[in-house]
């Protein structure tokens, strides 16, 4: 008797929808764009990504600027509107949840990468 065919099960807690609050990532993301985030991705240097910042800040999306010995560096696009890596420091590579990978609303598609 044949063996049944195996199927692989994909894990669909890989990927998550978030919504951005406040106006730190202008002009590259709105508040209220809604973004698929890749979890457990580890970033690369200008990537968006999603993270726990310091201070009972709570999460927040941020651009991953360098990876130092504390952690990751992460700045704001829009140097006028919220918070980063400049007021609290670097972020623990644990406390990075995951990597930007589209823009799903308004305006759909694949965010640009900075260096």
């Amino acid at each position: 008797m044949p063996t049944p065919p195996r199927f692989r099960r994909r894990r669909t807690d890989r990927w998550q929808v978030v919504r951005v609050t406040g106006a730190s990532m202008l002009p590259t993301l709105r508040d209220g764009d809604l973004l698929l985030l890749r979890r457990g991705r580890t970033p690369v240097v200008g990537d968006v990504v999603v993270a726990d910042l310091p201070g009972a800040r709570g999460p927040g999306v941020k651009r991953a600027v360098a990876l130092g010995p504390d952690g990751w560096w992460l700045e704001r696009d829009s140097p006028a509107e919220g918070t980063d890596s400049w007021l609290f420091g670097a972020v623990p590579v644990a406390d990075v949840h995951g990597v930007v990978r589209a823009r799903l609303w308004p305006r759909p598609g694949r965010l640009p990468r900075r260096a």
